[in-house]
């Protein structure tokens, strides 16, 4: 397919927005079914974000992660849970660059391919003649309900040595779905389980945890661009913090739009806007989005900068790019929690979008990858000079 010019970040983040009158009109039925709705899907496809993360080759953007941390912050400003599927949608699209050749041209075929998966390694693999045989069961997979491909990663059975995961491309339709997300958040992502019953993957369609984490992955084609030497997860981890942000900022306007007239019950302010302690309120929680996304465009510049250059990242680096999705996911979740707690008792109506942003939020910062604690004491180590004690980096 020959290549195209790609749409400029403006141009896609106004694309984004345009998606947000639907995404809030849709909140209710998302959450009620624990699926996205066909007309969002449809919204999406027309969009033309979901080529964002499609190599240059087969007619896709390329786009670079600032693009990302706008187009995903905005489309959160709509709903969270579609925020977060496109988020996946992104983030393993990116890494499905990383096969070799053969296999994108078989994903790539659809324009509108949506890729998801985990990076949990809790399947086997087998070998058998050209490839191995899948079996296993992941949780947690955001998207999965839309997405045509998913990547499943296992250990090889009948391995001399150290064990090395293997990262196994699957079209979803190979795979049994185990309906069981029942959540406070994030309902609408679907994330729920797959299961692989002796699955054939071909040879061509499975890297190995070194291709993924280390060595820039196995496509020829890929291989000489800038942005496939950046490791995957301080790729990934970029793209995510925009739906955190969103979030927030969808937080902040939703609680100021409902602010003019609402009294404040039990005191003598005939309003809310008119007290001090809401002032404060609003300015703490202003502040707190505004650093985050201070924090996300350095993040996302950083990694441009060192792209553009062809630097190699540190294990510091690494360490130091993770922690940054924990922090700003922290910033993000302690100003919705005070939004939250300023809106009063008629907020815990399912029509006033602040508490689904509150739980929204809070089910993203308990992701394993998100999780403020973890990558602040990683962080942590590693200023006191210790070695990290996590690969995942």
């Amino acid at each position: 397919m020959p290549h195209r010019t790609a749409p400029s970040r403006a141009e896609l983040v106004d694309a984004a927005a345009k998606l947000v009158p639907l995404l809030r009109s849709r909140a209710l039925w998302i959450d009620e079914h624990r699926r996205l709705p066909d007309d969002v899907i449809e919204a999406i496809e027309d969009s033309g974000l979901l080529k964002m993360q499609v190599p240059a080759q087969y007619g896709g953007y390329e786009s670079d992660i600032r693009a990302y941390v706008d187009v995903l912050a905005e489309v959160a400003r709509g709903n969270s849970s579609v925020a977060f599927c496109l988020s996946v949608y992104a983030s393993l699209g990116w890494m499905t660059g990383l096969w070799p050749d053969e296999a994108l041209d078989e994903v790539y075929t659809d324009p509108q391919v949506r890729v998801s998966g985990t990076t949990a390694p809790t399947g086997t693999a087998r070998r058998t003649e050209g490839g191995y045989v899948l079996n296993g069961s992941w949780s947690f997979n955001s998207g999965v309900l839309h997405s045509q491909w998913k990547i499943n990663v296992a250990m090889p059975e009948d391995t001399t040595g150290p064990a090395i995961p293997l990262f196994c491309l699957v079209p979803v339709s190979d795979l049994r779905i185990k309906d069981d997300w029942y959540t406070t958040g994030l309902r609408g992502s679907g994330s729920v389980t797959t299961v692989a019953e002796d699955v054939f993957v071909p040879e061509h369609r499975v890297i190995t945890g070194a291709d993924f984490y280390q060595s820039g992955g196995r496509s020829l084609a890929n291989a000489a661009k800038p942005a496939y030497g950046v490791p995957v997860l301080v790729t990934t981890n970029a793209i995510q913090v925009g739906q955190l942000l969103g979030a927030a900022r969808y937080a902040l306007s939703a609680f100021l739009e409902r602010l003019p007239g609402r009294p404040m019950t039990y005191t003598d302010y005939p309003s809310q806007r008119e007290a001090p302690l809401t002032h404060l309120q609003v300015g703490e929680a202003a502040l707190l989005i505004e650093d985050a996304e201070n924090r996300a465009h350095r993040f996302a510049d950083l990694i441009a900068g060192k792209t553009e250059r062809g630097e190699s990242w540190s294990t510091d680096e690494r360490v130091a790019s993770r922690v940054q999705i924990g922090w700003i996911a922290q910033q993000c979740k302690k100003a919705v929690d005070i939004l939250a707690q300023a809106s009063g008792g008629s907020s815990i109506h399912q029509d006033v979008p602040i508490t689904r942003i509150q739980r929204d939020l809070h089910a993203a910062t308990l992701h394993a990858m998100i999780t403020p604690g973890v990558n602040v004491e990683l962080y942590g180590r590693s200023l006191c000079g210790l070695e990290p004690n996590s690969a995942y980096l």
